[in-house]
């Protein structure tokens, strides 16, 4: 979250508490005061400047903390004395109703402690700028997350941000890398990334349930996204051949993210697949939005390979790397990723398997200003100046490796095969010529 968010929620959470604490809903109560202290602390550990801010923060937490010992005392005990100021009624209906929290609090606890892992509390730092090309993806994204966030009020009467987004497309192509741009851009809002193994539990109705508690979740922390990776392992097409569970998760979100009487509003679900036909019609409606991310354009594999050889010494051009963009005609994100990390991994090869090595000069390994003229480097038995040894007689810090050449490019070009067939291109563009649109 950023700087001054974490505390605002911190705020609230202990304001809801307070209020729930009036009506006496102990157990709702309890639960805000815990969850708002441990906001409170994220906020003076990584936010809050200067000890006296820091100190009164540290003074009301210690209040807020003994009135929920007070609350959690009670409530485990079902002492006859309120926890409350003296003189507030206490009839057998509010025995009632706080019994009635004491049975259902427990069971809906575990569920959340569950699925607290799934919150996203530190950004994964990948801006809008870190994604290569997708640029109509990242404007629907924009759309649907940062503007109702950064202008609500572009967003009154009968225009409303989009509740439902399904990215789709090849496998590699960016569709988990772009949720993690929403959740570094979006800054104050709960990211919750959600997987199957998250959701889906050996126990008679406690998968639904999860799904439950995560929409609940989501709706007590506004405003939220919740990104499912892989969303057709939970809700592919129903069928009379599935399991009983599989059709209660289904039917479950289903009914959350789009039923009577859920307030949703605030609430973003991001879906991310590679085979979107499998998706079961209900679902597949509830993504209003279902954009297409493609394998990437000739421009886009260009900015790729940029970004992959980061700052590592090379000898390559910007004609080079326009070839090698212009060779990988049907290569996704993901190939490119593996070519140039391979490509990488050349000049350590040469090192391995060299069987001559010349002194040259470079920077030294014990202080990079100094230049060390005795470091020594794979050579060609021929060449001037070679000697006859191998990497296990080079001395630590005298190896100077060669640096990435084209020609180590294209070594690995010419083993790494593209991992998309026609086949799946075929079955995606039937897609999204039948229901999506181009990102």
């Amino acid at each position: 979250m950023a700087a001054g968010n974490t505390l605002q929620k911190a705020i609230d959470l202990v304001t809801q508490a307070t209020a729930e604490d009036k009506k006496k809903n102990y157990a709702e109560a309890l639960r805000l005061y815990e969850h708002g202290v441990e906001y409170f602390l994220h906020a003076i550990k990584y936010e809050v400047q200067g000890e006296k801010s820091k100190d009164s923060l540290r003074q009301k937490c210690v209040q807020y903390l003994e009135r929920a010992e007070k609350l959690k005392k009670y409530l485990e005990t079902g002492k006859s004395k309120k926890p409350v100021k003296e003189g507030d009624s206490g009839g057998k209906k509010d025995k009632k109703s706080d019994s009635d929290s004491d049975d259902e609090d427990p069971e809906k606890k575990k569920m959340q402690t569950k699925l607290e892992g799934a919150i996203i509390v530190e950004k994964p730092h990948i801006k809008w700028s870190d994604v290569a090309g997708l640029e109509g993806a990242k404007e629907a994204l924009k759309e649907a997350v940062i503007l109702p966030i950064k202008f609500p009020h572009l967003f009154t009467g009968k225009r409303v941000p989009w509740k439902g987004i399904l990215l789709f497309g090849p496998p590699g192509t960016g569709k988990s890398f772009l949720a993690k741009a929403v959740a570094t851009e979006a800054n104050n809002s709960t990211f919750i990334s959600i997987s199957s193994s998250d959701l889906v539990s050996k126990w008679l109705g406690e998968s639904e349930k999860l799904v439950r508690s995560l929409f609940e979740m989501a709706r007590a922390h506004k405003p939220s996204i919740v990104f499912i990776d892989e969303v057709d392992s939970l809700c592919s097409s129903r069928s009379d051949n599935e399991s009983e569970s599989a059709r209660r998760i289904k039917t479950e979100f289903l009914v959350q993210m789009q039923g009577v009487g859920n307030n949703n509003d605030g609430i973003l679900v991001l879906g991310a697949t590679n085979i979107p036909w499998v998706l079961d019609a209900a679902i597949r409606r509830r993504f209003e939005k279902r954009i297409y991310i493609p394998l990437p354009e000739e421009h886009a594999r260009l900015t790729m390979f940029k970004l992959h050889l980061g700052n590592t010494p090379h000898s390559l051009n910007e004609a080079d790397l326009k070839s090698l963009a212009a060779k990988t005609e049907g290569y996704s994100g993901a190939d490119i990723s593996i070519i140039v990390r391979d490509a990488l991994m050349q000049p350590i090869r040469k090192v391995q398997s060299a069987t001559h090595f010349k002194r040259c000069s470079g920077p030294s390994r014990a202080d990079p200003n100094v230049i060390d003229h005795e470091l020594l480097s794979p050579c060609s038995p021929g060449e001037p100046g070679a000697i006859e040894m191998t990497w296990v007689d080079v001395p630590g810090d005298k190896l100077l490796e060669p640096i990435v050449s084209m020609s180590d490019m294209l070594r690995s070009l010419a083993t790494t095969k593209p991992t998309v067939n026609d086949d799946d291109m075929a079955k995606l563009d039937k897609f999204k010529d039948d229901f999506g649109q181009e990102g």
